[in-house]
């Protein structure tokens, strides 16, 4: 929009928000400017997910002061758009049948010391990477060959710039680097249908996000989701991570730190004018 960016807040109803979770929306909402903050409900985790979790959000988000269009969007309705994304990947996947202890033990013969560890955890070892995608079962995930990904854009790096983090210069990944730093992503988990970093670039796009704001530790996973842009020839939004609030052990928030949580804070008389204060908003 004109004088604006298109700009989203997009919690899971996996608990109740806390903190992080304001500050987030905030930040989200005041870098719309004269643009728009749209919200969206990131439910994939159908497991995890409960309906009065969603309530919640949309009750604290408003007692903070954030309004956003209707209707929402919610990724449990979307299943069919992150489906078409993945039969256009499908040439660049296959269907790994590994768990966590296969990984693990995979990447432990070979070495000692520390494993690799990327965005998603262990960096895959691409123990299942010849097989083809005819004999994938129900209870394989499906995964991106990194490698044919770069050959078929015939590219040899990704790169993104950041409006908070050393603005003005790229942030790159070259092929070797995102091989070793990354792996081949999952694009569609065990239960769901799709993965998150699947899932987040087919809705961004889908909803004209310009101004993507998020935490640090989902900066590497922007290399993924660049890759991911590419190869469905979709719009790179900007971006914009930004600092996390952590508590006094200097530990980021999680969901489970009820004393954190805005409800927790409502019901201790404070008002949104305190919580931004709390936040050095």
């Amino acid at each position: 929009m004109a004088g604006g960016a298109v700009t989203r807040f997009a919690p899971s109803p996996t608990g109740l928000l806390h903190l992080g979770h304001a500050y987030a929306a905030l930040v989200a909402q005041a870098a719309a400017g004269p643009g728009q903050f749209l919200l969206r409900i990131e439910d994939i985790d159908r497991d995890r997910c409960r309906a009065d979790y969603e309530a919640a959000i949309y009750d604290d988000l408003a007692w903070l002061g954030l309004t956003w269009p209707q209707p929402v969007m919610r990724q449990s309705d979307r299943m069919t758009a992150y489906h078409e994304a993945l039969a256009r990947l499908a040439p660049l996947t296959y269907p790994c049948r590994c768990r966590r202890g296969d990984i693990r033990a995979a990447l432990l013969a070979p070495q000692e010391g520390a494993l690799p560890a990327g965005p998603d955890g262990l960096v895959y070892p691409g123990t299942c990477r010849g097989r083809s995608m005819a004999d994938a079962g129900p209870d394989d995930v499906i995964r991106l060959d990194v490698a044919r990904a770069f050959d078929a854009l015939g590219i040899d790096r990704v790169a993104f710039r950041d409006q908070a983090i050393m603005p003005g210069q790229d942030h790159l990944l070259t092929r070797d680097q995102f091989q070793e730093g990354i792996g081949d992503v999952i694009l569609s988990r065990r239960g769901m249908g799709t993965s998150y970093h699947l899932a987040v670039v087919v809705d961004d796009a889908a909803q004209g996000i310009t101004l993507v704001t998020r935490g640090k530790d989902l900066f590497d996973s922007t290399y993924i989701h660049v890759l991911l842009q590419k190869l469905l020839t979709l719009p790179t939004p900007r971006y914009h991570h930004h600092r996390l609030i952590r508590d006094d052990a200097g530990r980021r928030l999680a969901k489970r730190d009820d004393a954190r949580a805005i409800r927790s804070y409502r019901e201790g008389g404070a008002t949104p004018q305190d919580i931004r204060r709390m936040l050095a908003l």
